[in-house]
């Protein structure tokens, strides 16, 4: 399920008997009274028994977690009953990287913010890979959570601005937070000024994604002033 975007998913019981498509969907009428007009798509994974239910809207969505409370049962045609876990799609236990923190934060401190976002249950410090000749600290933090809602791209965190990163994160925008636009095209940010003549040979997301480059460097490099004879 790529786009969990006013997404649910119902977590069936693996172990739970085979269900037919045609089972799936007078369940979903029966159990959570859906009209049509209020569902985009389902979505049927039955390696997993996962069923993910899109909705219209994300407070007609909203209403049917707090309805339900994230727990409902499935009555098979041989008298056996599932239990049936519903989350946000996308959401479960994550491991979300923290970048750009100074590491004189605390521990206490990150989880202080983190817990907004769902249970907090580890946070290490990532390691540069092998592959790098000092197999030190990379600054990134990871966070190991269950989350009860999806973080956005940056958050403050002990007065510090940070870039957050998990599978599964809905893309925001990285200079008002909301979805569907990208910082380039933000229509709330400020016309910027113009470019000056120094450049990158990387970009941070390069740096902080902890894969081995061609090359290392990320000093910026100035453009040399040209001359006259």
């Amino acid at each position: 399920m790529g786009d969990g975007h006013n997404t649910i998913v119902c977590c069936f019981d693996p172990r739970s008997p085979q269900i037919t498509a045609f089972n799936i969907h007078e369940w979903i009428y029966e159990c959570l009274h859906v009209p049509e007009e209020k569902i985009r798509m389902i979505q049927i994974d039955g390696a997993r028994r996962h069923v993910y239910i899109k909705f219209t809207d994300g407070e007609y969505m909203n209403q049917i977690l707090q309805d339900t409370k994230g727990q409902l049962e499935y009555n098979h045609d041989n008298g056996e009953i599932s239990q049936v876990q519903t989350e946000i799609a996308g959401m479960g236990t994550k491991k979300v990287r923290v970048a750009n923190l100074p590491p004189e934060v605390k521990e206490y401190e990150i989880k202080v913010h983190m817990s907004k976002y769902g249970e907090v249950r580890s946070i290490k410090d990532e390691m540069w890979a092998a592959a790098y000749r000092y197999k030190v600290y990379s600054g990134i933090r990871i966070v190991e959570m269950r989350l009860k809602q999806h973080l956005p791209s940056n958050i403050s965190i002990a007065g510090n601005d940070t870039l957050i990163s998990y599978d599964g994160q809905p893309q925001t925008c990285h200079r008002c937070n909301e979805t569907g636009h990208q910082r380039h095209d933000c229509p709330h940010g400020k016309r910027l000024g113009p470019s000056t003549n120094m450049q990158l040979t990387h970009t941070w997301a390069d740096v902080v994604s902890n894969k081995p480059q061609e090359q290392h460097s990320v000093m910026p490099v100035l453009q040399k002033p040209s001359t006259k004879d």
